[in-house]
């Protein structure tokens, strides 16, 4: 029945949009797109109290992790992409990365080689060692405006006055019961059968905020935060160390950046696959006329299909940490190599996965992320993706601490040529290593036209996440829809193995279907109700602000 419908929330949907335009939240001003309403609510205060951006991105990240446990935590990790108001651009990569003591084999029975269940993801061995404080404040330290104290206090009030539970949240949180009681103490809170409406008040957390908030950065790296965690992780039976938390640093890093007709994009560098996937795609197909093949028709699904079957091939073979691999970002964004790689795309007939190298890499990665964008009045952008990879992470909560910690770990290969939770089969470039950042497919992303500030988009959804922002621009930019109709659009998705297009429930006809099908391609319209829940912000000719928020979650704009 909840599937049931769901489906017919997102035909509901579709049907709406085309009968009539979609206008998301507008503002003059700023705005702020997230997961939740108080989220986005936080982070326009502190604009409208004199913030810029980055102000509102420490806000905003902490408040996720009160009201949006399910992917917000302070135990995570992240990526953001930024725009000033001058037009400079750079990147911020607080990625989580493997402990000291963490080594190739980790997850492998000895006797055996192969990999051990569970292990890399259930539990204090799939932690690995949080950067999402670390990522705040680093970028608060560059560019905020408004002191630390005046951006934590009204998490912290948000924390001890509890969050009501929505229809979505009472559903994942039943979902996930047994896993978190499997994990943690029997009498786990978030155990508890809870229902619509009901408040959970976070007060462990509102104290380690506390704590952070009068010591800074260090509180949750060298201090009492750190050594509560430690002790935590290690009775747990983790290997992360006080040397662990002390010596992680966010990393500054050079966006990806390419352009397609007037856009110039700028996405997320490695060890994010987004932007260098986003790119080769957006190349390939840049010599067609999608525009006029029509939105969501066969050729145009055709084409971008066979554009993104590609890209994922090369994703995993060569992606990996740039501070341990050496990447061929030349060669792979090259037009010559573009060109060459859709040498064999043909508008008759598919081609199978099996005809396009590299190796024999599946992926598909947890769609338990969440992003938000921010637009300030002062005309800056940043574009964040944050995680703790699966839902509520490795289910394993620090009761004293008040959060989840994720269980990346398990997006390293555990056993090149062996598949993780979610079906990725890796590559060496991607193998576990002592302080080696694992490799992910979050895209945040910002788009310039004609040198301006053009449109903030990104997305949670593991694998889909490049092939949501991608339809997402695409929809702006071909087919002339606004932000919120661009993202309430039905969304496909292919990503090489499974060669499989993956489609929304109800959003494609079964002409449009079988027409595919006897081209070659297999459909799967029925495994994935929701592809991604994209959080976009588009600047109107006018300079007015478009906020779109994903109606397939509890999503909202806030703007003013």
């Amino acid at each position: 029945m909840n599937r049931f419908l769901l489906y017919c929330f997102i035909s509901c949907t579709i049907l709406a949009c085309k009968q009539q335009k979609v206008t998301g939240v507008l503002a003059t001003n700023a705005m702020v797109v997230s997961a939740r309403e108080e989220v986005s609510e936080i982070g326009t205060q502190v604009l409208q109290k004199g913030g810029n951006a980055f102000d509102a991105m420490f806000a905003v990240e902490l408040t996720l992790a009160v009201a949006y446990p399910y992917a917000g935590s302070l135990g995570g990790g992240g990526f953001m992409v930024y725009r000033l108001e001058d037009g400079s651009i750079g990147a911020l990569d607080y990625r989580e990365k493997a402990p000291l003591a963490a080594h190739k084999n980790m997850y492998l029975d000895s006797l055996t080689g192969n990999v051990i269940p569970d292990k890399s993801t259930l539990g204090a061995m799939a932690v690995g060692i949080p950067g999402n404080i670390a990522g705040i404040f680093a970028a608060h330290e560059k560019y905020g405006k408004l002191p630390i104290e005046e951006l934590i206090t009204p998490v912290i009030a948000l924390a001890k006055k509890g969050i009501v539970v929505t229809d979505k949240q009472q559903k994942r949180l039943e979902k996930y019961r047994d896993a978190f009681v499997k994990v943690n103490d029997s009498n786990f809170f978030l155990a508890k059968a809870w229902t619509t409406n009901d408040t959970i008040k976070r007060l462990q957390l509102a104290k380690t905020l506390e704590r952070i908030q009068k010591n800074g950065r260090d509180e949750f790296y060298k201090g009492k935060t750190a050594q509560i965690l430690v002790d935590f992780m290690q009775r747990s039976g983790g290997i992360m160390t006080l040397e662990d938390l002390a010596k992680y640093e966010a990393k500054w890093r050079t966006p990806i950046t390419f352009s397609y007709d007037d856009l110039q994009i700028i996405s997320m560098s490695p060890p994010s696959s987004g932007g260098i996937c986003l790119a080769e795609i957006m190349k390939a197909i840049e010599p067609y006329d999608l525009d006029t093949y029509g939105h969501n028709t066969v050729k145009s699904i055709q084409l971008i299909t066979e554009a993104e079957r590609r890209a994922y091939a090369d994703r995993n073979y060569f992606l990996g940490d740039p501070d341990f691999v050496t990447i061929p970002t030349e060669t792979l964004l090259s037009d010559a190599y573009i060109k060459e790689r859709m040498q064999s795309f043909s508008f008759k007939k598919a081609t199978p996965s099996t005809e396009v190298a590299h190796g024999n890499i599946e992926i598909i990665e947890s769609n338990e992320t969440t992003h938000y964008s921010i637009v300030d009045q002062f005309g800056n952008a940043v574009s964040v993706t944050t995680t703790i990879n699966g839902a509520y992470g490795s289910k394993l909560y620090c009761e004293e601490l008040g959060f989840f910690l994720n269980n990346e770990m398990d997006d390293f290969s555990s056993k090149p040529g062996e598949p993780n939770m979610f079906g990725l089969v890796g590559a060496e470039a991607n193998s576990i290593a002592p302080e080696k950042r694992m490799l992910s497919s979050m895209t945040p992303t910002i788009v310039e036209k004609k040198g301006k500030l053009y449109m903030v988009v990104g997305t949670p959804g593991g694998s889909t996440i490049i092939t949501s922002v991608l339809q997402t621009i695409l929809n702006v930019h071909e087919y002339d829809m606004g932000m919120q109709e661009a993202v309430n659009q039905p969304r496909f998705h292919h990503q090489w193995l499974p060669d499989t297009i993956k489609m929304e429930p109800d959003g494609f006809s079964e002409a449009l279907q079988a027409e595919l099908t006897s081209l070659g391609y297999t459909i799967d319209a029925t495994n994935s109700p929701v592809i991604g829940k994209v959080e976009g912000i588009l600047i109107l000719p006018d300079g007015t602000l478009e906020g779109g928020a994903d109606p397939r979650g509890d999503d909202k704009a806030v703007g003013f």
